[in-house]
């Protein structure tokens, strides 16, 4: 039984019980944060212990596969049943797929398990924010907005020192294992604290759109992994896939416009802020993810750290997360506006793109720092404002699968702009080697996939290869800039509809009574 004080008369709760229920919230969300980059530093060591090179790719492709194709269902769900004991199972079902993973005996097994785990994953960050919307007025949300950019910024830079240390420690199986504590107090604090209200609906499951969906962007998502690094953009395998996924997609929705209950109601489309956000956090999320796998890269390859150097060299981006997500929460709560933020946000992130494509080796750290500041801060200035813009937009019932959609098109995004950044940076690496190299011989070109093997290439061939790729990744940096220019200017057009306060809610039943 709850041991927290019921919220007030309007479903909201004060800012001392919002607190207690962050503290488990944010364990939830830093479970699946961390997740996403603790693993790289992991996986050389991982795949000299259980093997399967060639299928190192599906560690990380089923994890996504699940956790997108999931995510918009679990924000419905937790509409129709409740949003506390979605959260929780969601944790479970992480913590469970991390304890398989840590105790996989081959990579079969470990590419079963990472599926469980991203299962879960699809829940902790929609419906921690989903949660965030039940329990504090959108003029408020910002007052908490840097905790949940120090989740994402902390994360980000932990993750790869933990997963160096943990792999050069006591084994590679901890990245895993880690999990366990972090999800057992996310569960303890959330059973204590979290208590919300929830309205007594009648419910149906829309089990025809949730199979058309994972279908989709299964299809969708096959597509980014196997078609540029394995088999060509316009191979016919990649053709077939890219044609099934809009194929599903189109019945997707023409199967939520005749839907009871559908997982996303098309009717939020109509809704103009709704759409024109999740298109913003499609572009945003397009350059954010693509840009970022690639600057551990730059750090590493080009800038010769290790691991865990190349996740502490990143502080200077958390900063910039954590400064501007803290003002701007503050100025959007104290001013009731938000529409400056995005547009600020994609503009700096412009600005990043070109400042990092700028560094090569003889660049100094101070200078680099600059660049992803920068970055961070143009994250910080619209990752968390878009969450509340939108939920700010739809009705309160609404709130779960509203936010389950942003974090589901970001993730859509992020899929795709790995991919494509990656294969454009790939096919310039070949082009700048061939120049920086004509004269090697067949069959003794450098292997360009393993960091350690280029850092002890001799000095005649590593310097080439490194310039090479500084070159590639400011290429790859460069054509990302485009794509924010796109979110910058459909930034301009996103209404600012004044944020609601403190209003009186529905009539509610408590999470676990009786339906």
């Amino acid at each position: 039984m709850s041991t927290a004080p019921a919220p007030t008369a309007d479903g909201y709760l004060s800012h001392r019980q919002i607190l207690v229920v962050l503290g488990g919230l944010m364990a939830g969300m830093f479970l699946a944060a961390l997740d996403q980059s603790i693993l790289g530093t992991a996986l050389p060591a991982i795949t000299s212990d259980l093997g399967g090179l060639d299928k190192l790719s599906w560690v990380v492709t089923t994890y996504l596969l699940t956790s997108t194709a999931s995510t918009p269902l679990w924000g419905k769900i937790s509409d129709l049943y409740g949003r506390r004991p979605m959260f929780q199972a969601a944790i479970i079902i992480f913590v469970a797929g991390s304890m398989l993973s840590a105790l996989a005996q081959n990579i079969e097994m470990l590419i079963g398990f990472r599926a469980v785990q991203g299962l879960g994953a699809g829940g902790l960050f929609a419906l921690a924010l989903a949660t965030i919307g039940d329990v504090i007025p959108p003029r408020q949300r910002g007052r908490y907005q840097g905790y949940f950019g120090a989740v994402f910024g902390t994360s980000s830079v932990l993750g790869p020192v933990l997963g160096g240390w943990f792999t050069d420690g006591p084994g590679w199986r901890w990245v895993f294992w880690i999990n366990v504590p972090i999800g057992l107090a996310a569960l303890v604090v959330t059973s204590m604290a979290l208590k919300l209200h929830h309205v007594r609906r009648d419910h149906k499951i829309d089990y025809v759109g949730a199979a058309v969906i994972v279908a989709a962007v299964t299809s969708l998502l096959l597509y980014t992994a196997w078609a540029g690094p394995d088999l060509g953009w316009g191979s016919p395998t990649a053709v077939a896939l890219i044609v099934a996924g809009a194929a599903f997609a189109v019945l997707f929705v023409l199967v939520e416009l005749r839907a009871t209950e559908p997982i996303i109601p098309m009717a939020l489309f109509r809704n103009s802020i709704f759409s024109l956000s999740v298109v913003f956090v499609f572009v945003v999320g397009f350059a954010m993810f693509g840009a970022l796998v690639f600057i551990p890269l730059f750090l590493q390859i080009v800038g010769g750290m290790t691991p865990t150097m190349s996740g502490l060299a990143m502080l200077p981006m958390v900063v910039g997360i954590f400064s501007t997500s803290i003002s701007s929460g503050q100025i959007m709560s104290r001013t009731g506006r938000y529409k400056i933020f995005p547009i600020l946000g994609a503009a700096t992130v412009a600005v990043a793109l070109f400042l990092l494509s700028r560094l090569d080796a003889d660049s100094p750290y101070w200078v680099m720092a600059i660049a992803m500041y920068v970055m961070g801060a143009g994250l910080g200035l619209q990752m968390q404002i878009l969450i509340t813009v939108v939920q700010n937009s739809v009705d309160r019932r609404h709130i779960g699968t509203a936010t389950s959609s942003v974090t589901f098109f970001r993730s859509m995004g992020g899929a795709f702009g790995t991919a494509v950044i990656g294969a454009i940076m790939g096919s310039r690496l070949g082009v700048h080697l061939a120049e920086r190299l004509p004269s090697l011989p067949a069959g003794q070109a450098p292997d360009t996939n393993n960091v350690d093997a280029i850092k002890a290439l001799p000095a005649v061939i590593r310097e080439p290869v490194v310039d090479a790729f500084a070159l590639s990744l400011h290429d790859a940096f460069l054509a990302t800039i485009p794509v924010v220019l796109v979110a910058f200017g459909i930034a301009w057009f996103i209404k600012e509809k004044p944020l609601a306060d403190r209003q009186p809610a529905p009539v509610e039943a408590p999470e676990g009574a009786s339906v």
